[in-house]
């Protein structure tokens, strides 16, 4: 059996964080989401995988090229949804075949109770099901398809991950592989619901904090680096090659730390929180449930909860993110949520500045310490 992943996409809705790094690529677990995707295929013996790429096709490219998986790649020239992806890679496809998103998490589990139906769907429960297609199903079969509905008739989502046979492409009127399902219906096509046995996807960027903690859950323990003999590790704690972990600091797993990273020393580093390469956290600075991407530096006696930093953020001491309750809009819905920070690539921090339920753009320069709360658009200075 062929796979095509579809990693063409932006994935706007987790802006700032896809500016400049498409969505299958955001590291979680510290591994970009796309890998977890390609493992559940190899798990059920599939190897045939052709992978549509577009919006900034080198560098996933770049990635694929280091995985030791033989990979097809095709290219969607221009990024007009998830059918036109799919055409691109028609001339691939030689028989039945599965369609997964590169930017959602599956287990192998779940492949393995699709791979060998025909012209099937998998679907799952969700509490914000007007994010997904919405799915109505009797008897097993898909009698309907919502597209993020305002008022959700089920709880039911589509995963965006199907089982097609080649007659797909015949249906292939539109840009978009939800209408392609709906006229199969129409036309008399039985397209079964197959329910996932676990599956994940990040829709905003405060939603790759859940699913980091999901992924940290199956790492396994290591350590690489050069570990100072007063450190404290409890629980499943893994450290990269090259870093350095200083006196007197605790971990408490499951915690992943990249390669080269120069940490404390007097740090605190708390469960479910993922730590890139070559990141500096300074002493005195304790982390908990967070998401710092490579090439980050945090302060000294910095307090960071809940936080989600993009690559080369430079934040001095005294950095605190608390998470809050608070209004966000998402585009013409307003909804609550509750995070401390989600940082764009490039932000910049003076001393004392604190983020409170705050989402702010790429290459933003705060120069004064203050209490940020809302939204900060790209490039914006604060004084």
């Amino acid at each position: 059996m062929q796979a095509v992943i579809l990693a063409a996409g932006e994935g706007s809705r987790l802006r700032p964080l896809t500016r400049s790094k498409p969505k299958a690529l955001l590291p979680v677990a510290n591994r970009p989401v796309i890998d977890y995707v390609i493992d559940a295929l190899l798990e059920n013996g599939i190897r045939e995988i052709v992978v549509v790429v577009g919006y900034r096709k080198e560098e996933v490219i770049r990635h694929l090229n280091s995985l030791n998986v033989p990979l097809r790649v095709v290219v969607q020239e221009r990024q007009l949804g998830t059918g036109d992806a799919l055409r691109a890679a028609e001339p691939e496809i030689g028989g039945d075949f599965l369609v997964l998103p590169g930017d959602n998490y599956i287990n192998a589990g779940s492949i393995a109770r699709i791979k060998s139906m025909r012209n099937a769907m998998l679907v799952a429960e969700h509490p914000n099901p007007s994010n997904f297609g919405v799915v109505v199903i009797r008897n097993g079969i898909v009698r309907e398809m919502v597209e993020k509905p305002e008022d959700a008739p089920t709880f039911t989502v589509s995963t965006g991950i199907y089982s097609f046979t080649p007659e797909i492409f015949s249906y292939l009127q539109t840009n978009e592989i939800p209408d392609a399902v709906a006229a199969m219906i129409a036309a008399g096509r039985q397209i079964r619901a197959i329910p996932a046995d676990d599956w994940q996807d990040a829709v905003y960027p405060w939603d790759l904090l859940k699913l980091n903690t999901r992924m940290l859950r199956g790492i396994q323990p290591g350590v690489a680096g050069t570990v100072d003999a007063s450190v404290v590790r409890r629980g499943v704690v893994r450290i990269g090659k090259g870093t350095t972990v200083g006196p007197n600091t605790v971990i408490y797993g499951p915690v992943s730390i990249g390669s080269n990273c120069n940490i404390g020393p007097n740090t605190v580093i708390m469960p479910d929180t993922s730590i890139g390469d070559r990141v500096v956290l300074e002493p005195f600075t304790y982390v908990a449930d967070s998401i710092i991407m490579s090439d980050v530096t945090v302060g000294s006696h910095s307090r960071i909860l809940s936080a989600v930093f993009g690559q080369g953020c430079i934040l001095a001491d005294h950095i605190t993110t608390t998470p809050s309750p608070g209004l966000i809009e998402v585009g013409d819905r307003v909804q609550r949520e509750e995070f401390g920070a989600i940082l764009g690539e490039g932000v910049w921090a003076a001393p004392f500045t604190t983020f409170k339920n705050c989402i702010v753009g790429n290459n933003v320069s705060i120069i004064k310490g203050r209490t940020l709360a809302g939204r900060i658009e790209d490039g914006t200075r604060v004084m």
